[in-house]
């Protein structure tokens, strides 16, 4: 079997950095695969019965370490975590809904 070509990244926006951003990546709801090694005392099961990474009572992913502003399990993180790009498609995309609530005075929506 041969490996897959890795699949291009868009460019980051010079613009999107994480020190200046509301970290909305960081309250998104990351479902967890088998094959993450995420310690279980930061997970949780859903009403739904899905894995997830646990959120603290602010919304925010119980692994942010609020006075870096990263992650305290960076080299255990879950797959999608691995996935997602900064300034990528995505991170652009829900950047630019939130914003778009904040402009209209709506709280922020957590995904």
């Amino acid at each position: 079997m041969s490996a897959q070509p890795a699949t291009p990244r868009a460019p980051a926006e010079k613009s999107v950095a994480c020190d200046r951003c509301d970290a909305i990546c960081c309250r998104l709801t990351v479902l967890l695969m088998p094959d993450d090694k995420v310690p279980d005392h930061y997970t949780e099961h859903t009403a739904e019965g899905l894995h997830v990474m646990a959120r603290d009572e602010d919304g925010w992913c119980v692994a942010v370490d609020s006075k870096r502003m990263c992650c305290s399990i960076y080299e255990q993180r879950p797959a999608i975590c691995r996935k997602f790009t900064m300034a990528g498609p995505y991170c652009r995309d829900i950047r630019r809904i939130h914003n778009d609530q904040l402009a209209r005075g709506i709280p922020l929506t957590m995904y």
